[in-house]
């Protein structure tokens, strides 16, 4: 087919427009075409504006401040990715890593959020979280997998601030967890370290936060941290000590050993608690100071207030004495050894020891010396004098232990001790001096020292003459027993052998003749025994012959009967004597 031929536009314009009235040229008619629509080519782009634009406006209105945090190593820490957060919530984004002024560490820039510029103040505190062993406990083992980041602990200062210093190690406990904090003053750290636990009556009830070397460099600083509610626990008279490794003493009741808890045995700790011979007192305020005791029992010590001073003066050894020895009244510890001494005494020209030693008020009996007795106060000195001149009272160094060689100083009521001047005694410090006695083990010297003075005195050279020669003698007689011996050995003896065969021999003789089945002896007696049986058989036919006739004895015997009749009939149990049961009679016994 043939496309139909299309008109030509001017000429369907020309026709179609209408010519002018004066017969020229047509006038012209702007017609507007229609607009066309958007492409979907820019739909994309602006899409991408409008999100770029909320984009720039959220980050606008949700930036919070740029903060700088300086450190002495930025390892694990990466910019634009390692994260900083708060409760394991991030709050903040590590921009840039730097090295610090002279080359001291780094800084580390971050960007943080709005909603964390009120946490940063004055003792808000960062650190690098990291797998890390402290004090027996393991922390951050979470990074291992997601990576290292920058944990903050928020501080309670209302003074804002954007330059901080971060800390070294994480911190074991936070600023918003309850409880309070102590200080602890030491001569040395022993074996604490951050972590290390607080117990209270072996319970962990806190733990160590600090431990720093004191500005002039005579002690350390312990910061611990007592969890709620057990920090109500320390008072104004707690006493602090260090719990560390296992804890062995010796002393005269013998070796002690003693620890807290296996995790003390290897990271250390601290153990507290209010001695039961004073009163508790008020609770100890936050940031409140203490000492910390080398060990327990330097901790509970009774104060100087609750001490009683005396003094004794010893003349013999005081080898196994040591300071802190008890003192004992009839085995029940009533004070402790303060000092020992020594001393040169210009009157008796001799050496002594003083010791110096506390009795507690609260057990030895000077709360009793006070007491009211009918209405009067007792003077501790009238009592004093009286305990030492009348009751013979006196101090006296015995063994505590025979294996360790510890010795403690006992105070007891001696008979018949020495009298001691009158009036009050005590020294230049005012101590009340106690007599003393020897010790036991003196008493047992002096005692081996007369034995062996007796001993001396035994004349062990004539005795050793006469032993010499009473040997001699006993030796000349033991010569003579030998020589004897000798003679009835080769003489005597060969005599006696001979005896005895010859006894021997007529033994078995008699053996033979007395014993012997074919003996002679042995067959008469047999005969003699038929013989008897015989006898006892005609003896038993007579008697039964009598009873059936006893008319016999008087008419004497009556005729013989016929043979028949004539037979003795055998008496009831007994045995007829037949041929064959008669026993044979040898004829050689016969004759």
């Amino acid at each position: 087919m043939t496309e139909p031929e299309r008109p030509d536009p001017a000429v369907a314009a020309s026709s179609s427009t209408p010519l002018a009235a004066d017969g020229g040229i047509p006038k012209a008619h702007v017609t507007r075409r229609k607009r066309r629509q958007i492409s979907l080519v820019w739909i994309i782009p602006i899409v991408a504006v409008v999100i770029g634009l909320y984009l720039v406006l959220h980050a606008l209105r949700t930036q919070g401040p740029t903060i700088e945090i300086r450190f002495k190593t930025a390892e694990g820490i990466e910019a634009g990715k390692t994260k900083i957060k708060y409760k394991n919530v991030d709050i903040g984004t590590v921009q840039t890593i730097r090295l610090g002024p002279e080359k001291t560490g780094v800084v580390v820039t971050a960007q943080m959020t709005r909603n964390a510029t009120d946490l940063l103040v004055e003792d808000t505190r960062f650190w690098i979280v990291k797998p890390r062993i402290a004090g027996g406990q393991i922390s951050g083992l979470t990074t291992l997998l997601s990576g290292s980041y920058i944990g903050m602990d928020i501080g309670k200062s209302s003074e804002s601030q954007r330059d901080f210093l971060g800390l070294d190690t994480q911190p074991s406990v936070t600023t918003d967890e309850p409880g309070r904090e102590f200080l602890l003053h030491a001569t040395d750290s022993g074996s604490l370290d951050i972590g290390s636990p607080v117990f209270f009556r072996r319970f962990q009830v806190g733990e160590v936060t600090v431990v720093s070397l004191d500005p002039d460099g005579k002690g350390v600083t312990a910061r611990v941290f007592i969890r709620s509610p057990n920090e109500k626990y320390v008072t104004q008279n707690t006493r602090f000590w260090q719990a560390s490794g296992i804890d062995v003493s010796i002393d005269g009741s013998g070796v002690k050993i003693s620890t807290q808890s296996l995790a003390s045995v290897v990271v250390g700790g601290i153990a507290f608690q209010t001695p039961t011979t004073e009163p508790p007192g008020s609770a100890a305020v936050n940031d409140a100071a203490f000492k910390l005791f080398d060990d327990e029992t330097l901790a509970m010590k009774r104060s100087d207030a609750q001490l009683e001073k005396y003094i004794a003066y010893f003349s013999d050894s005081i080898r196994g004495l040591s300071v802190g020895a008890q003192v004992e009244f009839r085995g029940y510890v009533v004070g402790e050894v303060r000092s020992i001494e020594m001393e040169f005494d210009r009157e008796t020209r001799e050496f002594r020891f003083p010791v110096e030693f506390a009795l507690f008020r609260d057990v030895l009996p000077a709360r009793i010396a006070r007491a009211e007795k009918n209405g009067v106060r007792i003077d501790p000195d009238a009592l004093y004098e009286r305990a030492i001149h009348k009751r013979g009272l006196r101090a006296q160094l015995r063994s505590g232990n025979l294996l360790t060689g510890t010795k403690f100083l006992a105070l007891d009521f001696i008979k018949g001790a020495a009298p001691v001047p009158d009036g009050p005694a005590k020294d230049a410090n005012g101590n009340r001096i106690i007599p003393t006695v020897g010790g036991s083990f003196d008493e047992l010297q002096e005692t081996l020292s007369s034995i062996a003075k007796k001993i001396d005195k035994i004349p062990f050279d004539q005795l050793a003459t006469e032993i010499r020669r009473s040997l001699q003698e006993l030796q000349t007689t033991l010569k003579g027993t030998d020589k004897l011996l000798t003679n009835v050995n080769d003489n005597v003896a060969p005599e006696i052998m001979a005896t005895l065969s010859e006894v021997k021999k007529t033994m078995k003789s008699a053996n033979e003749v007395l014993l012997s089945t074919d003996s002679p002896i042995q067959q008469d007696l047999r005969g003699t025994l038929m013989e008897l049986n015989r006898a006892s058989a005609s003896l038993r036919l007579l008697t039964d012959y009598l009873q059936r006739h006893p008319e016999s004895l008087l008419r004497g015997k009556a005729p013989d009967a016929p043979f028949g009749d004539n037979i003795p009939k055998t008496p009831a149990g007994a045995v007829p004597l037949t041929p064959s049961a008669a026993p044979k009679v040898n004829p050689e016994v016969t004759r």
